[in-house]
């Protein structure tokens, strides 16, 4: 439930609700708005009862909360989240550009890319150092030495940088190099893995499941903020339909919808959804005029020579023509790239 506190309401009748909750064994989240304190309260709802919580000086209102998700939820936190990542921003005014290879093929391929990123208008390098691939005898990715190669590209360029982690082994080494962890779609409900990822307080982009419901990717945020870490980015990137021409099927009401049920931000996958680089700009246009934070979009120095999803990668002057094509449009919706 949610304990919308009146807005003359003081500081001390605000502590005396958060301690008295808090005292009867339930935990409390703190929103403080503009006009309006919420206190959301995750618990057994009964060690409230009979408690004439609603009478209590500064109380307007008690809000029950139906949905299964509770920190995830707008309804306790009404104002957007915004997420640092290095010097960059998600979730806030302008468009956020995420681009670099599938996979970390070798130092030249990653350093040619951020700097060919960046100069087209790209704020966040992202690379994949551990591959989870539908076959075992497909590129599995350099590990910890992709993840080494990563760091310099960022320390070169300025650049913040997200990698997928797989494991426990791939968190412990990413957070010595990373900005960012991004949890892939086959993970999205490995929730060992989750928890782990919000204990290290990075920044977790999280993609969408497969065949996941909204429901479910939010309730798979949820286990991310309930280790305490607020930083989390959503990712929408195709999900499986009976359509075959393309590799998944975009879900662009996604982005709606969750602007709607969460106050988390979110980011569109066009690569991976299609897996044809020729779609890639049409739907990247769709996701930004459809609300989206910003876009994660693969790019390579020669696609023909990928190790991983050469297919939807896009090349330098391709990303650099996309990004020009972008701007208009970014800055209609009222979220500029630079």
């Amino acid at each position: 439930m949610i304990i919308i506190m009146k807005p003359d309401a003081s500081a001390a009748a605000i502590d005396h609700i958060v301690n008295f909750i808090r005292q009867n064994g339930l935990e409390t989240h703190l929103s403080t708005g503009h006009e309006v304190t919420i206190i959301g309260v995750v618990g057994d709802k009964t060690a409230l009862a009979d408690k004439n919580l609603e009478i209590a000086e500064g109380v307007d209102r008690i809000l029950p909360v139906t949905e299964s998700y509770k920190l995830t939820n707008k309804k306790f936190h009404p104002e957007p989240t915004i997420v640092k990542v290095g010097n960059t921003s998600i979730g806030g005014n302008n468009l956020v550009i995420m681009s670099g290879p599938c996979a970390v093929e070798s130092a030249e391929q990653v350093m040619e890319t951020a700097v060919a990123i960046k100069k087209a208008g790209a704020q966040i390098l992202r690379g994949g150092a551990y591959k989870p691939r539908t076959s075992p005898y497909s590129f599995q990715g350099m590990e910890e030495d992709g993840l080494r190669l990563m760091k310099e590209a960022r320390e070169a360029t300025g650049l913040p940088v997200v990698c997928e982690v797989t494991s426990q082994a791939a968190i412990d080494a990413a957070v010595k190099y990373v900005d960012m962890l991004q949890i892939g779609a086959r993970n999205m409900q490995n929730f060992f893995l989750l928890k782990e990822a919000g204990k290290t307080k990075l920044p977790v982009l999280l993609k969408r499941g497969l065949s996941a419901t909204i429901e479910e990717w939010l309730n798979a945020a949820e286990y991310i903020l309930a280790e305490g870490n607020p930083n989390v980015v959503l990712c929408e990137r195709g999900i499986r339909t009976f359509e075959t021409a393309t590799r998944n099927t975009l879900d662009l009401s996604a982005v709606p919808v969750i602007r709607s049920k969460s106050h988390l931000p979110i980011i569109v996958d066009p690569s991976h959804a299609t897996g044809v680089r020729d779609y890639v700009k049409p739907l990247a246009l769709a996701a930004v005029a459809a609300g989206a934070d910003g876009l994660m979009i693969e790019t390579h120095p020669h696609p023909e020579k990928a190790l991983s999803d050469g297919p939807q990668s896009l090349t330098f002057p391709q990303f650099e023509e996309l990004c020009n094509t972008l701007r208009p449009v970014a800055a209609l919706m009222g979220k500029p790239l630079a």
